[in-house]
């Protein structure tokens, strides 16, 4: 089970079945698509032809740039309603455009730059001012087919539909895989601010009810021993002791938050090492080997790192595993973490073992995240993280 959702293509088709000589619903839409296409690319084209001439004409005036930044926002409401025929009648999905962005440059100039620059707006323009020529031939033929070449219409029909899709795949679709990496870092940067603000909270809530806790405790005993040492001093001492032992656990609970944030051994000794520790904390035991030729990136160094420390703390509450091992390998641009158990098995996403979490951190850096558990296991989790090489500080 992977942990990133794989959407279809954009573009993809609901492929219809293949034409017969008998006439079915696919292809009586197909020619109802054909049918309606002159009176759409008629519309299509003269409001672009009427758009830009307004426009580029008086683009000498102050009128002229708005009023194209308006035709082209216009544009973007005829692109919607071509790909909404294509769906009900063509079968055929193109994913919506991401909205027109919001300007970089505050103000109406701001604005108005961000409408004249719009890539969807001008395919769109493109599309419908080209299609005319396509809408007069396809209405004529599939009108004179209906009357004489109706036996072999489907395959006629078939072929013009083709066109079509191709046409809307082509410039009614958004940009491809820049808009769609657009989408997926907008999405990986919601999972970035959570996550963040989630450590955050659970640094404050660690500070605040373990040493934070023990030092005013701390410091109210030391307080009392203090009125206490001229008139008592054995039960000042005796306080005083108690204080020391304050004192230990307080920086005990303070070095575990700080390897809970970045350990040290990690920045000072690299992962092998990081990693041999962390095991060494496992209730199993695990083997731990690291083929790295050099370090990674501190980022990615440090994510490889947390990621092993929570499956490993998955294997020792929830597995029930005699062993474990963890691999670390690179595979070109890419580090790859493999951690088995030969435990129960079960794993999943979804069943509050934390997975789902280390699933989201590193699809937020363009990681792959999958978990192989039958029932009765073992259990194999791969991360999968882009290399980026270490920078010299």
């Amino acid at each position: 089970m992977t942990a990133r959702i794989i959407t279809s293509e954009p573009g993809a088709v609901d492929r219809p079945p293949a034409p017969r000589f008998a006439f079915d619903r696919h292809t009586w839409k197909e020619i109802v698509y054909l049918l309606t296409n002159l009176p759409v690319t008629l519309l299509g084209f003269v409001y672009v032809v009427t758009t830009l001439s307004i426009g580029v004409g008086l683009a000498v005036t102050v009128i002229g740039l708005p009023v194209l930044a308006a035709g082209l926002l216009g544009a973007r409401l005829l692109g919607r309603a071509e790909r909404a025929r294509a769906r009900g009648l063509l079968g055929l999905r193109v994913e919506e455009p991401s909205p027109l962005p919001r300007a970089s440059v505050d103000g109406w100039f701001g604005r108005l730059w961000s409408g004249l620059k719009d890539p969807v707006g001008w395919r769109t323009m493109l599309y419908s001012f080209i299609r005319l020529p396509w809408g007069v031939l396809t209405f004529t033929v599939t009108l004179v087919g209906l009357f004489v070449l109706w036996p072999v219409l489907p395959f006629v029909v078939r072929g013009l539909a083709n066109a079509d899709r191709a046409m809307a795949r082509a410039l009614l679709s958004p940009s491809d895989e820049l808009e769609r990496r657009i989408a997926e870092l907008e999405s990986d940067r919601g999972v970035v601010v959570d996550t963040a603000a989630a450590d955050l909270r659970r640094i404050e809530r660690d500070l605040h009810d373990g040493a934070q806790a023990r030092l005013v405790n701390l410091a109210m005993g030391l307080g009392l021993a203090k009125e206490k040492l001229l008139e008592d001093p054995d039960a000042a001492a005796v306080m005083v002791d108690e204080a020391h032992g304050e004192v230990k656990l307080a920086l005990q609970e303070l070095r575990d938050l700080a390897r809970g944030i970045h350990p040290a051994v990690l920045t000072d000794r690299g992962l092998d090492a990081a990693l041999s520790s962390v095991a060494t904390r496992c209730t199993v035991p695990v083997k731990v080997t690291a083929d790295l030729p050099e370090r990674p990136a501190e980022a990615i160094e440090g994510i490889a790192y947390f990621t092993v420390s929570e499956l490993l703390q998955n294997v020792s509450k929830h597995s029930g595993a005699r062993s474990a091992s963890v691999d670390v390998w690179r595979s070109a641009d890419r580090l790859l973490i493999q951690v088995r158990d030969d435990g129960r098995g079960g794993a999943s996403l979804d069943k509050g073992t934390g997975m789902a979490g280390l699933a989201d951190r590193l699809g937020a850096v363009d990681g792959l995240f999958v978990v192989d558990s039958p029932e009765g296991g073992p259990t194999t989790v791969t991360a999968e993280l882009p290399w980026r090489d270490r920078t010299l500080s």
